[in-house]
């Protein structure tokens, strides 16, 4: 058989990975539901090994399609001995379209199910021509189509001594690359933002560049002139400091900045990895699968290295730095080569440690650090969390996002569904910790509170911004869980009486649509106790996106009132299974314990001084301004147009490049605060 036919059917089982993958991780969700916190190394190795085995068959195919096409080419009689960096440079170029048609076009337009079975149609498409070109149309063993160069390069001296040095080069560039690739995204945040296209642009750059190094290799092979591998070697290991040297605040880095600052390496990379391949190969199938395997080992090994270790352990500039110096150390070790000119070996020496120190030094990342005395930093594998400030001035970061900070509405968020309910409640559930004073003020009814926070850095910053955090947090009817607020409730039967939740900003963030998509709302609805009330915060935004989360919260809860916060900006959305009426404002603050009295007033000045009385008269008001600036969920509706909704599938308020680019074009964008 021919080896197209086997490419054929490599492409279909990709194809049915498109059906298969997400069920398998639904189901493999459902098993591990019974193993507890999502930060325990039981649930990491455990998870990491499901989402494995779910996407190996289908990856397994993928791996297989470079010696598979290589085979035809070498069946077919053409001129193969570089044909592993002809499709190289070919995957490249559909990967980076690919990339980039699904993040601004497909899932917008067609949600993920329906991508998913557009690139499966490819997928399918593709095999049937490969399934019919192998059956019924062999080439004749005469025909030759030297569309590839006739020559190819010899192999360097020092490759050419020991293979192993090629794997070698191969598997560090391969590490070291994901891994930066991992590393550029937390560093780049501050910057670039946590929009699902922030993600886009940096893997489309990444892929762009390669497909530039991969461009200029195949053109230096045309002309029989290509660059040393030595010299790549210096020139990566100098290009790898870009990112640090751009990303320093001094700067004022912008996006285009950012992403320029990782072309250099990239472009570097995409020249030396398929030159390695199709020296050591030589257009040999099994060779050339055997030296990409070991650069995708690399490349596995590479972003959990980074993730779980280098990251938690050294902040995003040490782990460039880190993951810069293999560069180094294999230029200064293979510096006998002959390949490479003594001067240029000297300059690359010389920057390398001038960059190095540098960087180690005299640079500071794009993290907020250092305003205000006593600022703290934390990191783990999820995200960097920075603490800052002082008195009510505090902020919290997460990877350089601003997500709170101190003000009374987030005491509003708990005392407001608490004391909206005739029952004295019980219990409540919060979902997302923030700073901790939604968890305060709803500890300060006296009931039963737990918390669900993602980021296990948030909770052991607590303490900066509240003194007594730590006997809150010992309070017996208090509880922190690190979790995921939707598998929480997904893994518990427990039912409460107020679940509240303040989805972290900005309204676009990446897999933010969780937290306000109809089968998320269908769980919380599952979760409240007979006449229990969910509040949802929406802070500002994109009208469009406001009326998709109405509509999406309309279409599970019969019941919901809206309220405008009490400070003028961001609304409260109340949502419940049964009906409930707005209190009066006396009825309201009658219901609230005393201690919960204290809470909602504490950061007012000189509220010491304040009588009995004039708290109570204050309380009244906090109330009083939020009851009168309730807005009939009605009127919120767009009436006319019920495809505006928020879904698992139908991530709206994600993918909005296309939608806001209309309508600002005709200048019907309009901004909700």
């Amino acid at each position: 058989f021919s080896a197209i036919i086997f490419y054929g059917l490599a492409e279909i089982v990709i194809g049915l990975g498109a059906f298969a993958v997400p069920n398998l991780f639904t189901i493999g969700g459902t098993l591990l539901l019974p193993l507890g916190e999502i930060n325990s190394s039981q649930y990491l190795f455990l998870s990491a090994l499901i989402l494995g085995l779910s996407i190996f068959p289908f990856c397994f195919a993928m791996g297989a399609t470079y010696p598979f096409m290589m085979a035809f080419v070498q069946e077919s009689k053409w001129e193969e001995r570089t044909s592993f960096s002809y499709l190289y440079l070919a995957n490249g170029i559909g990967a980076t379209f690919g990339t980039i048609i699904t993040a601004v076009f497909l899932v917008e337009k067609l949600g993920f199910s329906n991508t998913l079975t557009f690139g499966a149609f490819g997928n399918f498409s593709l095999a049937l021509i490969c399934l019919i070109k192998g059956f019924y149309d062999r080439p004749s063993p005469e025909v030759e189509q030297p569309i590839l160069p006739s020559k190819i390069s010899i192999m360097e001296n020092w490759l050419l001594s020991k293979k192993s040095r090629t794997y070698l080069v191969l598997f560090i560039t391969g590490l070291t690359s994901l891994a930066m690739e991992v590393t550029w995204i937390r560093g780049f945040t501050p910057v670039v933002k946590t929009t699902i296209y922030a993600f886009a642009a940096i893997l489309a750059a990444y892929l762009f560049a390669t497909l530039l190094g991969s461009q200029w290799y195949r053109r230096n092979l045309n002309k029989q002139k290509t660059i040393p591998t030595l010299k790549l070697v210096g020139i990566c290991f100098l290009f790898a400091f870009f990112p640090i040297f751009v990303s320093a605040p001094d700067i004022h880095p912008t996006v285009p900045m950012l992403l320029g600052s990782i072309l250099p390496f990239c472009i570097a990379l995409g020249y030396l990895t398929p030159k390695l391949i199709d020296q050591v190969s030589q257009g040999n199938p099994k060779e050339a699968g055997r030296a990409y395997a070991i650069n995708i080992l690399g490349g596995i090994l590479g972003p959990l290295f980074a993730s779980y270790f280098l990251i938690p352990g050294f902040g995003v500039k040490l782990t460039l730095v880190l993951l810069a110096i293999p560069y180094g150390i294999l230029f200064l070790y293979l510096t006998n080569s002959n390949e490479v000119s003594k001067p240029f070996k000297w300059a690359i020496g010389i920057a390398g440690t001038f960059a190095t120190i540098v960087s180690f030094f005299f640079i500071t990342t794009l993290f907020p650090t250092g305003m205000g005395k006593g600022s703290l930093v934390l990191r783990d594998s999820t995200a960097t969390v920075v603490a800052l400030g002082e008195g009510m001035r505090k902020q919290l970061f997460v990877n350089g996002i601003g997500i709170t900070k101190l003000t009374p509405i987030t005491k509003m968020m708990a005392h407001l569904p608490l004391s909206i309910r005739k029952k004295k409640p019980k219990s409540a559930l919060i979902i997302a910790l923030g700073m901790g004073t939604t968890l305060r003020s709803a500890a300060s009814w006296g009931i039963d509170v737990k918390c669900v926070e993602l980021v296990p850095s948030v909770v052991k910053a607590l303490p900066y911004f509240f003194e007594d955090a730590s006997s809150i947090l010992s309070q017996p009817n208090v509880e922190v869980i690190i979790d995921d607020g939707r598998r929480f409730l997904n893994r518990t039967q427990n039912k409460y009486d107020v679940i509240i939740i303040d989805p972290p900003p900005p309204i676009e963030a990446a897999s933010s649509s969780l937290l306000y998509s109809r089968e998320f709302y269908e769980i919380i609805a599952e979760h409240l106790q007979k006449g229990g009330i969910f509040q949802q915060w929406f802070p500002y935004g994109e009208t469009k996106i406001f009326e998709a989360v109405v509509r999406s919260l309309v279409d599970v809860f019969p019941y919901i009132r809206v309220y405008k916060s009490f400070e003028g900006w961001g609304f409260h959305f109340l949502a419940s299974m049964e009906p409930f009426q707005t209190p009066s404002s006396k009825d309201s603050v009658s219901r609230l314990p005393v201690m919960a009295k204290d809470d909602l007033v504490e950061w007012v000045d000189g509220i010491e001084s304040y009588n009995n009385l004039e708290r109570e008269y204050l309380i009244e008001e906090y109330f009083n301004q939020s009851f009168e600036k309730e807005i009939p969920v009605g009127l919120l509706l767009n009436q006319n147009d019920e495809s505006i909704f928020i879904s698992d599938d139908q991530p709206y308020n994600e993918y909005y490049l296309l939608r806001r680019y209309r309508d600002r074009k005709s200048g019907s964008l309009e901004l909700i605060r």
